[in-house]
């Protein structure tokens, strides 16, 4: 049978998409008039009284439900502008930010992109589907014209000379430029113990169903702004778990493509061999409508004409349980496991082999890498030239110093092996093997669509002092094979969002977005969050 393409899952989500609802009622057109400046490259700023749940009643849409599809069709039809849409999400962001710090800056001209959007829907020249649409991205994307920091005050200096390769491809499909968001500094990839969501730039992200908890990984930014309705995207990066943990803790859908799918020029990086960005978004079709603007696949075919995509029966998949992360996360597993086999769904329990060896090479090929390549993205910017001088200009700044001290990641890959090191090469390609063995082998052994497990547990409290809790192995095996995964969110404990891991085969991401519509449609585990100050449930172990 020949693999369905992403415009036919594209097309089939769509369809999908626009059944489940008319377009709302036309939004009164002083919406779109009204539309001051708010926002700026500023830090963002604002009242931080309890932050709105619900979207403006003229609007006409439900933010947080509300998928791309929908926006679009209103769009056509005049019911609705981008720069209405612009206007909504910059004034959430400027209300509800202050409370979860997951926005760095907006981009002062979102709404002369969002205005140029508007003149080509009416006269029918609309580029796609994110034309319109407001985007944010991780603040490690290259943006020639907003300051791209990494969270690190050494690039919080002159903005690039150029826009990521990505951004090239937002601006080309007409999505507007919203902001950056807020990230762990270096992408996480600086102290042995770090906090996620912390940087220098941007201070603490909180999580938006607990303020006092984390976000996760180094998206954390994205994550949380999307749980909050702050913009209808996001751009994510992962080397290991980045897009996928705060997916799953923030409780929104998170997709790390297959490796190679999305360019990562001109991204801050750690490691060629396993970094990529990736979409972010509140439910899937989003999610793929993101992906196919970021890959570098070409979309064959007239999306309107194709079928409706599958459901999950007969489908067979494999559950990793991984009980380390505690019985309640288990139990979520358990209730996702019977909610897809009352769907048809096939679900055997699985341990992919190889765990232990994928933890013990990771690292060490990482420190490798990551020298290798940030001095080569350094070098095309002003300020530190180097992973040498980064790591000076550290000890010489106390800022960088706030939530924590140490740097010994730096340290340990100024040190490392280089990547021409026969041991180091000898490494990865053991790394490659058995990442992708680990996978395979399970899959066919089986007769796998997919593999599941946990995406995270319950989040932890936020502690400088203590670091992260995030030994999280379910995102390993596809982020060192360079396979594709998918988050989708599968239930709480308490009040904290917990997500389900999809994996499949390489270049797999249309089947594996596809099978995540359907287990999104089976789970429907979305819920808004509260901004809970705090939680009796105890999630610091």
């Amino acid at each position: 049978m020949r693999k369905p393409s992403l415009a036919t899952l594209v097309a089939a989500l769509v369809a999908g998409s626009l059944c489940a609802g008319a377009p709302q009622p036309r939004a009164e057109a002083a919406e779109a008039a009204e539309v001051a400046d708010v926002g700026g490259v500023a830090e963002v700023g604002g009242d931080t009284s309890s932050p709105p749940t619900a979207s403006p009643a003229e609007l006409g849409v439900d933010l947080d439900t509300v998928t791309i599809p929908e926006l679009q069709a209103r769009m056509a039809n005049g019911s609705l502008t981008s720069s209405a849409l612009t206007t909504v999400y910059l004034r959430r962001i400027k209300a509800i930010d202050p409370t979860i710090h997951a926005v760095l800056r907006t981009d002062p001209t979102a709404l002369r992109q969002a205005a140029a959007s508007d003149a080509r829907h009416r006269h029918g020249h609309a580029r796609g589907p994110l034309d319109g649409i407001p985007v944010l991205l991780k603040d490690n994307v290259n943006t020639r014209d907003l300051p791209t920091t990494a969270g690190s005050l050494a690039l919080a200096g002159s903005p690039p000379d150029t826009d990521a390769a990505l951004v090239t491809r937002l601006r080309h499909a007409g999505a507007v430029i919203l902001g950056k968001t807020n990230l762990s500094e270096w992408a996480n990839f600086r102290a042995a113990k770090p906090t996620s969501g912390w940087s220098a730039v941007g201070g603490q992200t909180s999580n938006p169903f607990v303020l006092d908890r984390n976000p996760c990984g180094s998206s954390a930014g994205s994550g949380a702004a999307l749980a909050a309705s702050l913009a209808q995207v996001a751009v994510g990066t992962e080397t290991d778990g980045s897009i996928v943990c705060p997916a799953g803790m923030n409780g929104v859908v998170g997709h790390k493509p297959s490796l190679g799918l999305v360019s990562q020029s001109g991204v801050v990086p750690i490691s060629a061999e396993q970094d990529t960005a990736g979409p972010m978004a509140r439910n899937v079709i989003d999610t793929a409508l993101t992906f196919s603007v970021l890959s570098d696949t070409t979309l064959p075919g007239d999306p309107a004409a194709l079928p409706k995509t599958s459901g999950l029966r007969g489908k067979r998949i494999g559950l990793w349980r991984l009980p380390s992360l505690g019985p309640e996360v288990d139990a979520v597993m358990t209730r996702t496991a019977k909610r897809l086999r009352t769907a048809g769904a096939e679900v055997v329990e699985v341990t992919p082999p190889y765990q232990d060896r994928l933890a013990e090479l990771e690292f060490p090929a990482l420190l490798s890498e990551f020298h290798r390549d940030i001095d080569a993205y350094l070098a095309t910017r002003k300020g530190p030239r180097d992973l040498a001088e980064l790591i000076e200009f550290n000890r010489a700044h106390p800022a960088e110093q706030t939530c924590f001290a140490g740097q010994e990641l730096f340290e340990q890959a100024l040190a490392a092996p280089p990547t021409t090191d026969p041991e180091y090469r000898a490494m990865r390609a053991e790394l490659k093997d058995v990442s992708r063995r680990s996978l395979d082998e399970t899959m066919a052994t089986h007769h796998l669509d997919a593999i599941a497990s946990p995406t995270n547990p319950p989040a932890w409290t936020t502690d400088c002092a203590r670091g992260d809790n995030d030994v999280i192995p379910s995102s390993t095996p596809a982020a060192v094979a360079g396979y594709p995964s998918l988050s989708v969110p599968a239930g709480f404990v308490d009040e904290l969002p917990v997500g389900v891991l999809l994996m499949a085969g390489d270049h797999e991401d249309t089947e594996l977005l596809s099978l995540g519509a359907a287990v999104e449609r089976r789970l429907h585990a979305w819920r808004a969050p509260r901004y809970l100050p705090s939680t009796g449930t105890d999630a610091a172990r």
